[in-house]
């Protein structure tokens, strides 16, 4: 900041310097060190002195391309078509988390247990049901045994057959009970057999991906639909770009366009994709609309909930006469004038008519020919000058 100022003080030194001597011209006196001039001609042209001439850089004009672009601020998300909140389905008491924040998982790895009830009875209902089945199964066996040598009436073995469907029945209904918690069947066959209830719900992951957050500790209670969600997992493959733009440029966008990402946080780094997806409607409360483009495999580095700043070129880049911005003034009516010479020392005011600035260069859209001199630094004195002749 000191140097700044010191800088800024020393040019309006020189400015007031200059002026001092070309004010000092017009009125006929000669201050130190500059050659006296007589006063131009035209009201439009401004003479400077040689010393003068020293601080007013002069350059031409180029031809550049120009594209049409709209500017616009958001952030990097995760890539919501492949980011899954997993939850437990039924309330418990989290007893294991097998996962931390940052790791790599698999489609079906374990990533915490619970201890459910509705699992508990559903596996004591399968339990039940395994023992009436296994006991039906045998009565059924022993009433075929003794019809055939009739020593049973013929309904004892059709009771025996009725009971043995009802236990089957509810066998599987258990059974399938259980596979709706997740148990696999090899699962099932264990609990069926070993006769023993244990409640624990296993939880896996539904994708392959990182685990963004996790918000569980054993020992957690938690209920279906909790929010947050005790897991995020994301497939780290791709990432959004979210922009939001303000409404009145919303008009000018569609998917397919260039969306460029600028981060403060990567300097030097650019990252650009076409645009997959134009929101349909505006916030009411900021008057943007979302627009986004997915990024497939990020740059290392590139973290989801960082800021960017975005540039969207909305059509195929022009050719313009280009000029530097310090060779434009902005007059006190708004108008835009660039001064032109011949010869570095006689320099004539020249109203222009200006598009937007893109990288240091504003496009002339009227009012100035290829390859023409102008005062790039120091267009401003020369302004002022011109003020001072005409009074």
């Amino acid at each position: 900041m000191k140097k700044l100022g010191e800088r800024f003080i020393a040019g309006g030194c020189l400015l007031a310097a200059m002026l001092l001597a070309w004010s000092c011209q017009q009125h006929g006196t000669t201050p130190p060190g500059a050659a006296s001039r007589t006063a131009p001609a035209s009201s439009q042209t401004v003479t400077i002195n040689a010393e003068q001439a020293r601080q007013v850089h002069v350059t031409s004009t180029t031809d550049r391309d120009f594209a049409p672009y709209i500017q616009a601020v958001g952030y990097v998300d995760f890539d919501q078509d492949h980011l899954a909140q997993v939850t437990s389905p039924y309330a418990g008491r989290v007893r294991e988390v097998f996962a931390k924040a940052g790791d790599a998982v698999t489609r079906g790895q374990p990533l915490f247990s619970v201890d459910s009830p509705d699992l508990a009875q559903a596996e004591a209902t399968l339990v039940s049901a395994a023992a009436s089945w296994t006991q039906t199964r045998a009565a059924l066996t022993r009433a075929k045994g003794m019809a055939q040598v009739q020593a049973n009436a013929p309904r004892d073995l059709e009771q025996a057959v009725a009971d043995q469907q009802t236990a089957e029945g509810n066998y599987q209904a258990a059974r399938r009970a259980l596979l709706i918690f997740g148990k696999s069947e090899a699962d099932i066959d264990r609990i069926a057999a070993a006769r023993r209830v244990d409640g624990e719900l296993r939880i896996n992951s539904p994708i392959t991906g990182l685990v963004a957050t996790r918000n569980i500790a054993p020992g957690s209670l938690i209920q279906p639909g909790s929010s947050p969600a005790p897991f995020n997992v994301a497939d780290a493959s791709s990432l959004w770009l979210v922009a939001n733009v303000a409404e009145t440029d919303s008009p000018l966008l569609h998917p397919g366009l260039p969306l460029v990402a600028n981060l403060d946080a990567l300097p030097g780094q650019r990252f650009e994709s076409p645009i997959d997806y134009v929101g349909s409607s505006s916030d009411p409360n900021t008057h943007r609309v979302v627009v986004r483009a997915t990024l497939h495999a990020p740059a290392a580095g590139l973290r989801p909930q960082m800021l960017a700043d975005y540039t969207i070129r909305t059509a195929e880049p022009t050719r313009h006469i280009a000029v530097p911005e310090d060779a434009v003034v902005r007059e006190g009516d708004g108008s835009m004038v660039i001064f032109t010479t011949r010869d570095g020392r006689s320099f004539t005011r020249r109203p222009v008519k200006l598009g937007a600035p893109q990288d240091g260069y504003f496009p002339v859209l009227s009012g100035l020919s290829s390859h023409e001199q102008i005062a790039a630094e120091g267009a401003l004195f020369l302004s002022n000058a011109l003020t001072l002749q005409s009074q």
